[in-house]
C-alpha cells in the first residue's frame, strides 16, 4: 500500500546584489538588524539613517569567531520571540561572514523560515560570505557543521564600511579573492598581482568581479552538489587550522591562505601545478600580510579531523586542488600515503 505526495516545484530564489552606497530602503514590516558590538559602534547610525520599518529592533551579539555558537542563535531566536516576530518579519544581517551565516541560519529556523537581507561590512562577507545562502554556527567538532542552505532576498555592498577596516580584516577577505582567481579566473589572478586594491575604484571593480563569479557559480550549484564544492580551495586544510587553535589566532580567512598553500603543496605532489605558479599565488597572499606557514602539532589529529568535514564521507577525504591558476579539480581519491607526506611537511619537528 503506497501513498504518493507529489512535491515537483519550482522556486524562483533570485536576488540582486547592489555594489555602491547603500540606499534609502523602507521595509512594510517588523525588522530585527543584528549585528555585533563592533560593528554596532563604528556603523549602526548610518545604517539606521538608510533604513526604516513599520516596527525596528537592534540585536547585538559578541564579536568574534568563537561567539559563532548555538547560545548566539539563541539569543536571536529568543529576541525575535519576545518581540513577536511572524513570517512575514524580516531579519538583516549586519556584519561580517559571522554575523552573516548566523543571522541566516536564524532566519532558516524561525517559524519554519522568514526572510533576510544582507548588509555585509567586511572584505571577506562582501566578496564571499554574503553571496550563495550558506548559513549555519560552529560547533566542537569543527565549523558550520549545523546551518542550512537559506538564500537573502537581497544583498547591500557599501564599500564605505571597508573605511575602519583592519589591516588584517581587509588581508582575510583578498584571501578568498585570491581563492575565486586561482580556481575560476586566470586573468582575474593576473589583474590582483598588479592592481593597487588601496584605490577606491580599483576595489570596488574588484568586489565586482569576485561577486560575479562567485554569483556565476551558485546559480549553477546553489546547495554545493558540485561545482560550487571548489570553492572551498584553502578551506578543508584551514576549517581544521581554525577548530585546533580555537577561532582565536587565526581570522578565517587567514586560515583559508594558510589551508590554500597546503592545498597547493599537494597539487604540486600530485603534478598538478607546477612549483612556479604556487610560488606566485604564494607571493600574491604575502604582499596582503597574509600567514602562509602553519606548524601542525599531531598530524595524526590533524588526519583525522578531516573526516569532519561537510565535503568527505565515511571513508574518502574531498581535497580541492588547482589546476595550475584558473582551473580546479575536486577529488576524494588522493591516497592516504600523499596526504600524510603534505601533512608531514608542516608538521612540528621532533
Amino acid at each position: 500500500m503506497q501513498v504518493h505526495i507529489e512535491l515537483k516545484k519550482v522556486v524562483d530564489d533570485s536576488y540582486d546584489i547592489t555594489i555602491g552606497t547603500l540606499p534609502k530602503i523602507h521595509f512594510d514590516t517588523k525588522v530585527a538588524v543584528v549585528t555585533n558590538s563592533t560593528v554596532s559602534k563604528l556603523h549602526l547610525d548610518y545604517l539606521l539613517d538608510k533604513i526604516s520599518a513599520k516596527e525596528l529592533h537592534v540585536i547585538t551579539l559578541k564579536d568574534g569567531e568563537e561567539y559563532k555558537n548555538q547560545e548566539s542563535i539563541d539569543t536571536i531566536l529568543n529576541s525575535l520571540f519576545e518581540h513577536r516576530f511572524n513570517r512575514k518579519s524580516m531579519l538583516i544581517a549586519f556584519g561580517g561572514g559571522v554575523i552573516g551565516d548566523m543571522t541566516g541560519y536564524a532566519a532558516s529556523i524561525y517559524q519554519r523560515g522568514i526572510n533576510f537581507v544582507q548588509i555585509p561590512t567586511t572584505l571577506l562577507s562582501q566578496v564571499d560570505a554574503s553571496v550563495g545562502g550558506k548559513t549555519g554556527f560552529n560547533n566542537k567538532y569543527g565549523k558550520n557543521l549545523i546551518g542550512a542552505f537559506h538564500q537573502p532576498k537581497a544583498v547591500y555592498i557599501d564599500p564605505y564600511f571597508l573605511t575602519t577596516l583592519p589591516n588584517r580584516e581587509f588581508g582575510a577577505g583578498v584571501a578568498e579573492i585570491v581563492k575565486m582567481a586561482v580556481t575560476f579566473n586566470r586573468e582575474f589572478f593576473e589583474f590582483l598581482e598588479v592592481a593597487d586594491l588601496n584605490n577606491p575604484q580599483v576595489l570596488q571593480d574588484t568586489i565586482k568581479q569576485a561577486v560575479q563569479t562567485k554569483a556565476n557559480v551558485v546559480s549553477q550549484d546553489e546547495k554545493e552538489q558540485g561545482l560550487r564544492a571548489a570553492l572551498n580551495y584553502g578551506h578543508t586544510f584551514g576549517h581544521v587550522i581554525e577548530n585546533e587553535t580555537g577561532y582565536k589566532k587565526y581570522l578565517h580567512g587567514e586560515a583559508v591562505a594558510i589551508g590554500i598553500v597546503m592545498a597547493n603543496e599537494m597539487a604540486i605532489k600530485m603534478n598538478l601545478m607546477s612549483e612556479k605558479e604556487a610560488l606566485k599565488v604564494k607571493a600574491l597572499l604575502q604582499k596582503y600580510n597574509l600567514p602562509v606557514n602553519y606548524e601542525i602539532e599531531d598530524v595524526k589529529k590533524f588526519y583525522e579531523a578531516f573526516f569532519l568535514d561537510k565535503k568527505s564521507s565515511d571513508s574518502a577525504i574531498t581535497f580541492i586542488l588547482p589546476l595550475g591558476i584558473g582551473e580546479v579539480v575536486i577529488t576524494d581519491s588522493v591516497d592516504t600515503a600523499t596526504v600524510m607526506c603534505v601533512l608531514n611537511k608542516f608538521g612540528k619537528a621532533q
